[in-house]
Parts: structure tokens; sequence; C-alpha cells
């Protein structure tokens, strides 16, 4: 097959991965004439600069036709997985953060405090009750906007008071839980106030300490969810927390952040608290297996250690190796991560449950009876579970097939062997923020997230039982780079998935993560629902941007 021929066909499929172990992409250069079928005009006095010359509207209003002799370039650059869609990067906005990828961050949010203002415009001290009730006449919407974005706690304070019933010890204001009553069937409900101000308040990192644990962070304040397992260490300490009725089927778990070691934002994470979540998610994910292949546990009421883990390890790779994998019941993970909490005044809530650092993962069945509609006369097959990871081994399938080559391996030989979209060679072309020799940290040429930071694994492993101990260290500490890096430059809500391959398959799918940071100001719309990604700079920048970010954090780690 030529190597046209090649070229033409993973055209086809949308990819911008080749053979050749490069980044293929397309510049688009608009030139084009409009007909003019307005019948009138609206012409209008829009405003008048200083020196009292007006202002109007009539460029607004042409006569005949618009013609575009050359409309800014704009570039496109398919997704190295079809399924995930196309990004556009208009040029004009990427050349201005070229020279200053500095550019490419977010400002910390200012200090903002009512107490402070109340305080101001009365000229004097205030009492407690007289601060309560000013807080109670304010606005929902202002009060919702201030549980928010406050950064005094004595506002925090009086809006969680006032968002709940709290009880307090006798000598001290510090709350020690909440008020409870009983429904009809005899089931026990804090009393809640205001559901929304409360939620609100309670994911504030600000609010002191002692509110949250007694709101929100005691151990079964939140419900009945079980805690089957927890890690401790020196200075870290994380539950697990079974989700029994889950939106996810078969139930899935959660790694809290304990109420001794609370963890609202990422500066305060530790390298530990990340190893403890993911030592649950191994853990769980094995134990679960073992269960399922009629294997031994090392132990139970105790977390295993991590010598004990990695012989189960290879005890199930045997196991399954033994077996028709068609037969093991469960055979995807799932793993998932939402940082950051934040809820508009108007009570659209925009990301996570909880602000608290936690993580989720549970395991997808292998399949299932099938249902069918209509008058129920077909035979109905069994049903596999959707697992994102099939996808990318969709994908993979088809490139190989398409040309005889190895995705993985051309993917990350594009990304070693990167140019700079802009083609310029003065400035750095690296997409890599980190590397070890078991995982890759980078910039993906094309982005479902301006700040969108991929993980992958360099040696063909495809999902965590296939990874042994050193890699999973390295996965976990990749993490905690890629979460430290773009909270680093601003981010304050990110979501991380992972795309992992079925257990037992023969196929080289790499275990890959992404990490998706939302951004104030690139809400999904209608671009987005399409699958069609607007970025404002080159993937190259951004990767320079993170660099600098990771070098400052490396930094402060020693110092």
């Amino acid at each position: 097959m030529s190597d046209t021929s090649l070229q033409n066909k993973a055209r086809l499929r949308g990819s911008c991965i080749t053979p050749h172990g490069t980044f293929r992409f397309a510049v688009h250069r608009p030139v084009f004439t409009v007909s003019n079928l307005r019948q009138e005009d609206s012409l209008a006095l829009l405003g008048r600069f200083a020196d009292g010359m007006p202002h109007e509207n009539s460029r607004n209003f042409p006569k005949g036709e618009v013609c575009e002799p050359a409309a800014d370039p704009i570039y496109e650059i398919a997704n190295p997985f079809p399924f995930r869609g196309a990004t556009f990067i208009p040029q004009s906005w990427a050349e201005s953060k070229v020279d200053h990828p500095e550019r490419i961050a977010l400002p910390a949010a200012g200090a903002v405090s009512m107490t402070g203002f109340f305080t101001k415009m009365k000229g004097c001290a205030i009492s407690p009750k007289e601060y309560a009730d000013l807080f109670a006449e304010l606005p929902a919407v202002v009060r919702l906007a201030l549980a928010a974005n406050s950064t005094d706690a004595a506002d925090l304070v009086v809006l969680a008071d006032q968002s709940c019933e709290l009880l307090y010890g006798l000598h001290d204001r510090n709350p020690l839980g909440l008020r409870y009553r009983r429904d009809e069937q005899g089931q026990a409900h804090a009393v809640i106030h205001d559901h929304t101000l409360f939620e609100v308040v309670v994911n504030n990192p600000h609010l002191p300490d002692v509110y949250k644990e007694a709101m929100v962070l005691k151990p079964g304040v939140q419900g009945g969810s079980e805690i089957v397992g927890d890690w401790r260490s020196e200075d870290s300490h994380v539950f697990e927390y079974l989700r029994r009725n889950s939106y996810i089927p078969w139930g899935h778990y959660a790694a809290n952040m304990a109420n001794d070691a609370i963890r609202y934002r990422a500066d305060d994470l530790l390298p530990g608290d990340m190893a403890g979540m993911r030592h649950l998610y191994y853990q769980r994910t094995f134990c679960r297996l073992a269960a399922d292949l009629d294997l031994d546990l090392p132990a139970t009421g105790r977390s295993l250690s991590v010598v004990e883990l990695e012989t189960l390890r290879h005890d199930i790779l045997r196991r399954i190796g033994e077996v028709d994998v068609a037969q093991v019941s469960f055979s995807a993970t799932l793993w998932g991560w939402n940082y950051g909490f934040d809820c508009a005044a108007n009570g659209y809530r925009l990301h996570a449950s909880h602000q608290m650092i936690h993580q989720q993962f549970s395991l997808l069945p292998s399949a299932i009876p099938a249902s069918e509609s209509g008058d129920g006369k077909g035979v109905a097959a069994n049903f596999q579970p959707y697992s994102c990871g099939d996808q990318i081994c969709d994908a993979i399938t088809v490139y190989a097939e398409q040309t005889g080559s190895s995705f993985f391996a051309d993917y990350l030989a594009a990304i070693r062997g990167n140019t700079r979209l802009d083609g310029r060679r003065d400035i750095e072309s690296s997409l890599i923020v980190h590397e070890d020799t078991h995982i890759i940290l980078f910039v993906p040429k094309a982005k479902v997230s301006q700040w969108e930071l991929q993980m992958m694994t360099v040696q063909p492993v495809g999902n965590i039982l296939e990874a042994d101990q050193a890699t999973r260290q390295a996965l976990d500490s990749g993490i905690f780079i890629a979460l430290r890096v773009l909270s680093g430059l601003g981010a304050q809500m990110v979501t991380s998935i992972e795309y992992p391959k079925r257990f037992g398959v023969e196929i080289d799918q790499r275990l890959l993560y992404s990490f998706l940071p939302k951004l104030p100001f690139a809400p999904g719309a209608f671009s987005e629902a399409q699958l069609r990604f607007i970025c404002g700079h080159y993937p190259e920048d951004f990767a320079r941007a993170c660099r600098r970010q990771l070098a400052v954090y490396r930094q402060e780690a020693r110092g």
C-alpha cells in the first residue's frame, strides 16, 4: 500500500496521527464573497468619542456584496481518537500568547468580606445579632454568591448557621453536630433550612474546619454509606465509602479524604494523599476480581500491603490466563475524579458534588442479559455494558486495519517528535510536561478542553491489572503532578477520567488518562455539543506554561 493511500485512508477516519509518527492538521485560509440580501438600513448613533465626534453604525450596513479577501487563518486538528471530534485554533488568538506563555493562566480571586463591608458602612462595631439580621435580609442570590465567594470566615459562619440547625457546646461557639428529625418512616434527617445555601457554604474552603466537620465531613453525616476500607499514614487518612444504590450499576466506591485530613484545595494535597486514594482503588479492584475468580485474599479487616497487593495482582493475571475471559464477571475498570466545586448565584451547580477531595471507582460487568422493546418475540443476546475505554479500542483497531501500524507507538513517536503548529523553530516545541520510564504526561495536539492534559503508559500497559507496582506508583505521581500544574495555573475545577483496556484483551492499547479543566471563558455550547472544540493558544505554548508551573511547584517542594 502506498504512502498516499495510507494517508487518504487515515484521513477518512479523522485522526491526526499518521503511520509515520507525525501529526496531521489543516489550515483554513478563508476567502469568500457574500451576497447582500438586506432590504433596509437601521442606522443609529452608537455614542460619541471624548472629543464629541459621533460613532455610528453605518459600517454594519454596507452597500452591495461583502468581500473577505483574507480572513484569519484557523487551524483544524482532528483528535487522535475520532470519537472525540476536532480542535479549532484561530491563528490571531494563538499568536498573542506565543511570546507570552505566562498569559495562559487565571488570576487569583481577591478577598471578599460582607462583614467588613457592613462594618465600614455602619462606621462602628456591630453585634453578632445585628450581623445575622443584616445577612438574613440579603436577597437569596446575593447570599448564595457570598457563600460561594466570600473569603471571610465570619461571613461563612453566619451563613452556615442560617442554612441549617447546628448544635453548639456550652462553653464555646464551636458546632458539635446537626439537629435531626425523623420522618414518617422513622428515617433520620438533618434539619436544613436552605439546602442550596447549605451545600454551597460547606464547600467554601474558607469555612472553619470545625463547621465543615460538623456539617458535612464527619463519617455518617452525609448518610448511611458504609465505610469498607481505609488508608492511613503519618500525615494522611482516607476513607473508602461504598455507594450501594449508585447511578453506576453494581455500585461504586469513593475514596474520600477523611475528616481528620481535610483537603479542599490542590495546594493542601500531599503525594501521600494521592497514594492512599489510589491504593484503595487498586485494592478494591483486585479484591473484587479475586472474589470473582475464587481466589483467597491475603487478609481482611485491614488494608493490604504493597507486597500483598502485587502478589494478588499476579495471582489474578495467572487465573485469568487459565479461564475463558468471557466467564469473568467484570472486565473493565471505571475511575474518575471531579476536583473542585462551584455554584452560580442562580443555583446552577457548576461542578462536582463536594469540594473535599475524593475519587470514585468501580468495576463494569463483562456482559448482562439484554432486553428488547416491541412485542418481545425477538431473541435478545447478551449486552456489553458501556466502557469509555472501548472507544479507544475501536479507534486503534480501525487504525491498525487501515495502516498496518500500532496507533500508540505512532502516537508516542508523534508526541516525542512534535514540531510547532505555527512552524516556528526558535521556540520550544515539546508537548511533554513530565516523563519517566513508565508514563508520559503531555499536552494533546488536539484538545477537548483548552487546558487539557493527558497521561499514558509508555510501555504496553492497558489497565491497572497489567500495571506493576512501579507503574502504578508512576501513575499516581503523574496524576498528582497534573493536578498541581493545572491548579497552579488557576484551574479550580478539573474532571479526570481513565480510559482502560478490558481485561484479557490482546491489543496494544495503552492506559490513558485525560485531565479536563473547566474554564470561566469556555463554557460548553453548541460547538462542543458537535465535538468542535475551540482553543485560543497553540498546544506547544500551553505545554511551555505547564512546564514553567511544574518548575515552580518543584522549587516550592524543595524549599
